[in-house]
């Protein structure tokens, strides 16, 4: 995973400047004769959708409108499996991994992730529901994961508190409650933004690579 943060909280330029270095190392890896003819070409801007509206059109529903019986029935039909213990953000997450991720075949940035799925991005001008995330799929795979960085530490303990809930209730992907993290956050954060980029499986998409082991720089020292 490759990771970097920019001393500013500017949700668009972050999507720039992931799009600037996909396209630089596109170029790059097409300099070499034996995958140059594999690597596609980015065309900037990416797309763009938002993540809510997506998840709608593919379900045929309003899923925000869906009390948890409709939702828990809707998510059986879409094929989510083991759904009794999740939790209703969790439901919502892998319905849209089931219906929306495998149809972003071209590159395309999701944004406008709930507040529920991203407990420590912050929330989005206009509309607190939301918030200023956004994920970069190609071949329906998730190749980056940004967003601007909460720094007000009174909207991050209630949602760390809500994760505790969340978690007590079973979602193990759930986080607690953190109180290192929040009393540095009380002295004083700065507006920042963070992108972490899977290295593997971007190389797997600019070299046609289909499994993951090929792209691997140790293979060997990877368990079968």
């Amino acid at each position: 995973m490759l990771e970097f943060y920019q001393a500013y909280a500017d949700y668009n330029g972050m999507m720039e400047l992931v799009e600037q270095l996909m396209e630089r190392v596109a170029d790059t890896v097409r300099t070499v004769p034996e995958v140059a003819a594999n690597v596609p070409a980015f065309e900037r801007p990416f797309r763009r959708v938002e993540w809510f509206p997506s998840l709608n059109t593919a379900a045929g529903t309003d899923v925000a409108d869906l009390d948890d019986a409709s939702l828990r029935a809707l998510a059986t039909r879409v094929g989510v499996e083991k759904i009794e213990s999740m939790s209703r953000p969790k439901l919502l997450d892998e319905m849209f991994q089931a219906l929306v991720e495998p149809k972003l075949v071209k590159p395309t940035f999701v944004v406008d992730y709930p507040v529920e799925l991203s407990p420590l991005a912050k929330p989005k001008r206009g509309n607190p529901k939301l918030t200023e995330r956004f994920e970069l799929f190609a071949n329906g795979k998730e190749m980056a994961n940004a967003f601007s960085e909460l720094n007000d530490p009174l909207d991050q303990r209630r949602r760390l508190e809500a994760q505790a809930k969340l978690r007590a209730a079973g979602d193990e992907e759930a986080v607690g409650v953190d109180e290192d993290y929040l009393r540095a956050m009380e002295y004083g954060m700065p507006p920042m933004g963070g992108v972490g980029i899977g290295v593997d499986r971007l190389f797997m998409y600019l070299t046609g690579a289909s499994n993951i082991r090929d792209v691997i720089l140790f293979p060997t020292m990877r368990p079968e």
